[in-house]
């Protein structure tokens, strides 16, 4: 009678998963991130992954982690191993679900820009399925389950709008505005992503004065544009967000000047893809109702 052997013991996917991750970012905290579990998770998986090959992947160090030599050895093998997987993964999302499309923005662009369109977006393409996901920074769209990213910055995909920044407020209180420098009497709103967006209109407003401005700081952009709606103070806005609002005169420009960062709004998918593709109509209508 025959006799099987053992299967071999493989690996587990999931430390395998960890491992490449924090090898790649630099970090145990970076990796969590990115998998959405905790560090110590992310370093439990390690753990076990090292016990079971006998030898060490990372040099541990007081707030450092370092690959070893065998570490870095492996990395590019695994690095490709999980985009091609990753790739698949894709590929049979878009032939499960041929008709969905998810985007990932900014929390302000998704409430001010994107969500005013979807509508007329739906009329055009009823066929479609589109989702929404706010997050602070741009996703990695080889690890991640995004058709479409739409961020300002980077040198990635199509120009949407450049981001051209002005003050705003209420009507009742740009009574009090006629020069810059009044801003120092009144409160100036900020938010926290966008934290220089006061210096560097006033570099363009009155290069080589110096005010002090005060004012509250707000996590979120759009609470700081309501705030400055209810007659809370002076908000920086962006002009693809607020342009609405300054039309319906819910908010109004007291002052001329605008400056220009050097940054736009911009829409970028991960590769090339048909232009029946979903992604691909999604984009080009978005870009062309910009």
């Amino acid at each position: 009678m025959a006799v099987s052997p053992p299967p071999a013991q493989s690996l587990p996917l999931t430390a395998l998963r960890a491992f490449e991750a924090a090898a790649r970012l630099g970090g145990f905290s970076a990796a969590a991130q990115e998998l959405g579990v905790t560090p110590g998770a992310v370093s439990a998986q390690i753990k076990s992954l090292e016990d079971a090959l006998q030898a060490q992947l990372f040099h541990r160090r007081p707030k450092q982690v370092t690959l070893t030599a065998l570490g870095a050895r492996v990395l590019p093998e695994f690095t490709a191993a999980f985009d091609q997987m990753n790739a698949a993964t894709r590929l049979l999302r878009e032939e499960a679900q041929p008709s969905t499309v998810h985007i990932a923005t900014l929390p302000a662009i998704a409430q001010f820009w994107l969500s005013p369109r979807l509508p007329a977006l739906r009329a055009a393409m009823p066929e479609m399925v589109v989702s929404v996901t706010a997050t602070e920074e741009p996703p990695n769209l080889k690890r991640t389950p995004y058709d479409l990213c739409l961020f300002y910055g980077g040198d990635q995909g199509e120009v949407i709008e450049q981001d051209v920044i002005f003050p705003v407020c209420s009507p009742a209180l740009a009574g009090q505005l006629h020069k810059p420098a009044d801003l120092q009497n009144v409160p100036c709103l900020s938010d926290a992503v966008w934290a220089q967006d006061w210096e560097a209109w006033l570099q363009a407003a009155c290069p080589g004065e110096t005010l002090h401005l005060r004012g509250p700081e707000y996590s979120l952009y759009s609470l700081a544009v309501e705030e400055a709606i209810n007659g809370a103070g002076v908000l920086i806005g962006h002009q693809a967000l607020v342009a609405p609002l300054v039309d319906s005169g819910r908010l109004v420009a007291p002052f001329a000047v605008k400056a220009s960062l050097p940054r736009d709004l911009r829409l970028w998918s991960l590769r090339p893809s048909g232009p029946r593709s979903p992604a691909a109509r999604v984009a080009r209508w978005l870009a062309e109702n910009s």
